[in-house]
């Protein structure tokens, strides 16, 4: 199949996650570069530890997410699934960290690590909320936009994920790129790369990952998570969880 939900192939090279604090400093977010320091704090990294598997296992896994209220994280929906496949309003690992403030996870000094105690998923896009045990009072949420990108808009893509489908393993430094929008439907934002490279585009461990809209002196607007797309990385189109349509819903549940 042409596109595929990142995850999936994620769990492929599920026992990556171990090697999380060995990755070296390749570009994640395939051709993309790396955060200067503090920047997008808003930023998510998701790690779960000992996933139900349909064998009766477990494995290992990781998304990426943004903060949108200080007690929540927005991220893709199919992070969340249980042992068949289907997406649940539940942890379903034995353990679900959200490291949030970190530019480089190797540095424990700053930031958090919080566990996810409870999911709320969209009815109508691969979307969901994570809940983390306490609130978070340093780091500013990034607000949920109200209004669609327009196509020719160019939004930027912040993610811990892998920088190839080929073995994937996440990295420890926050990684960016930028998109332009070039199709909507009801429920996804279609993209294309745009820079640093035209083949900058999410990879692995990137789902859940924030796109968003930056405009002068304005706080940055969510519009979309990663969702779906072909082995990155790719010059094609890239499927994106919209979620300006979501911003009522978001209130709802953070409120």
């Amino acid at each position: 199949m042409r596109q595929r939900k990142r995850s999936i192939l994620a769990a492929i090279g599920a026992a990556a996650v171990v090697l999380l604090g060995s990755a070296g400093p390749a570009n994640a977010i395939a051709n993309g570069e790396q955060v200067k320091p503090g920047r997008y704090a808003f930023s998510v990294k998701l790690t779960m530890t000992g996933i139900p598997t349909a064998d009766g296992g477990k494995r290992n896994s990781a998304c990426s997410g943004a903060l949108v209220a200080p007690q929540w994280v927005i991220t893709a929906g199919h992070c969340f699934r249980d042992a068949n496949g289907v997406r649940v309003e539940r942890p379903v690992a034995d353990s679900t960290i959200a490291t949030i403030g970190r530019t480089d996870l190797t540095d424990t000094s700053k930031g958090h690590e919080l566990e996810i105690v409870a999911v709320r998923q969209s009815a109508t896009a691969d979307v969901s909320l994570a809940k983390l045990a306490e609130p978070v009072r340093d780091v500013r949420p990034i607000r949920v936009a109200r209004t669609a990108p327009e196509a020719g808009d160019i939004v930027r893509l912040t993610g811990y994920g892998s920088t190839t489908s080929v073995n994937p393993a996440p990295v420890t430094w926050l990684r960016t790129g930028k998109m332009e929008v070039v199709g909507l439907t009801d429920t996804v934002t279609q993209m294309r790369g745009n820079s640093p490279q035209a083949d900058t585009t999410p990879c692995p461990y990137d789902s859940g990952g924030p796109f968003f809209v930056e405009r002068k002196k304005k706080a940055p607007a969510l519009v979309a998570v990663v969702s779906n797309g072909p082995s990155c990385p790719h010059e094609s189109i890239e499927s994106a969880a919209r979620v300006d349509n979501l911003a009522s819903w978001v209130t709802e549940v953070t409120r």
